[in-house]
């Protein structure tokens, strides 16, 4: 009978981290850049960081950004069928970003083929959000509860309702906004790709 566990946190992954460099708190911030009181309250799971956080710890620390997000004892990946994940939302890694809140679901499979996300939406125009957004792959987008507005650089925006979804090219530039009269969106996306790291590709997207 095999016993369920769950993904580690932020906080397990970055003890475990530093715990396996031999490093203290103090020695760890040094070399990350984040202050020692941060560290701490991350470690203790009562803090996440940001994306730029994120993105700054895995450049001084000569990480990648999804390494932070499951934690890998060194061993080769190994082929196997019958793998399975429970998404819960209480597990998942959060980033947030200047357009969206990111919340990554199971995140304690490696080498996914695909990636499921919850997101929350905040912009209301193209010119808050700023450049659209490219990556490889392709992605489905589910509407969990308000609206949104679907913007492409190749087809007119269009609004996709509570209850409806959008299969786009995501190497087609794209932005998620929220529609007229929506403050606040919610949404499941599903992101695929044939290539290996997409979860690379997607962490360090500038949103």
């Amino acid at each position: 009978m095999r016993v369920e566990t769950k993904p580690p946190t932020l906080g397990e992954v970055m003890r475990r981290i530093r715990s396996k460099n031999g490093w203290t708190l103090k020695e760890m911030s040094e070399k990350s850049g984040i202050p020692v009181s941060t560290l701490s309250k991350v470690e203790h799971n009562r803090l996440t960081l940001s994306y730029d956080k994120l993105q700054q710890v895995s450049q001084r620390l000569n990480l990648r950004m999804s390494d932070l997000f499951a934690d890998g004892d060194g061993d080769e990946p190994r082929r196997v069928t019958g793998r399975r994940s429970l998404a819960k939302l209480e597990d998942a890694a959060r980033v947030t970003t200047d357009n969206y809140d990111y919340f990554y679901l199971c995140t304690d499979l490696r080498q996914k083929r695909m990636i499921p996300i919850i997101t929350r939406i905040r912009k209301h125009t193209a010119a808050e959000f700023g450049e659209l957004v490219r990556h490889h792959g392709e992605e489905f987008i589910y509407v969990i509860k308000g609206s949104i507005e679907v913007h492409t650089e190749f087809y007119d925006p269009v609004t996709i309702e509570e209850g409806e979804g959008i299969y786009l090219d995501s190497s087609m530039g794209h932005a998620y906004l929220t529609a007229t009269g929506c403050e606040e969106a919610v949404v499941l996306g599903v992101c695929s790709s044939a290539d290996d790291g997409l979860m690379d590709s997607l962490m360090h997207l500038h949103g």
